[in-house]
C-alpha cells in the first residue's frame, strides 16, 4: 500500500505563487507515475500534471502550461507541483495520485493511490 500526503496548499493572490508537496509512504514511488488533479466545487476531477518514473517525462493541461512545474524526487519518495502566475480559476482542491507503469495517464480513474487533497484559494 502507498499513503500520500498533500501540503502546501493555502491562499493566495491572483499572480502569486504556490509549492505543493506530495510525500509518500509505505512503498517506493520510483516505480510510479504521479500526477496532480484538481477539482472544483461542483466540477469533475482533472488533470492538471504529470511525471514518469524517473522524471524524465513531463505533460500538463493547456491551462497550466507555462505556469505549472511537476518535479520528483525519488530520493525523498515525494513529488512536487510550482505553480506560478495564479488565477482564480485556479481555485481547487489539489490532490497528489500514482499508478505504476511508465506511461502517464490522464484519466483519474487509471490512478490507484491518492492523497486526501490540499485546498487552493486563488484570489481576485
Amino acid at each position: 500500500q502507498v499513503q500520500l500526503v498533500e501540503s502546501g496548499g493555502g491562499l493566495v493572490q491572483a499572480g502569486g505563487s504556490l509549492r505543493l508537496s506530495c510525500v509518500a509512504s509505505g512503498r517506493t514511488l520510483s516505480s510510479f507515475a504521479m500526477a496532480w488533479f484538481r477539482q472544483a466545487p461542483g466540477k469533475e476531477r482533472d488533470f492538471v500534471a504529470g511525471i514518469n518514473w524517473s522524471g524524465g517525462r513531463t505533460n500538463y493541461a493547456d491551462s497550466v502550461k507555462g505556469r505549472f512545474t511537476i518535479s520528483r524526487d525519488n530520493a525523498k519518495n515525494t513529488v512536487y507541483l510550482q505553480m506560478n502566475s495564479l488565477k482564480p480559476e485556479d481555485t481547487a482542491v489539489y490532490y497528489c495520485a500514482g499508478t505504476l507503469g511508465t506511461v502517464i495517464p490522464h484519466p483519474a480513474v487509471v490512478y490507484d493511490y491518492w492523497g486526501q487533497g490540499t485546498q487552493v484559494t486563488v484570489s481576485s
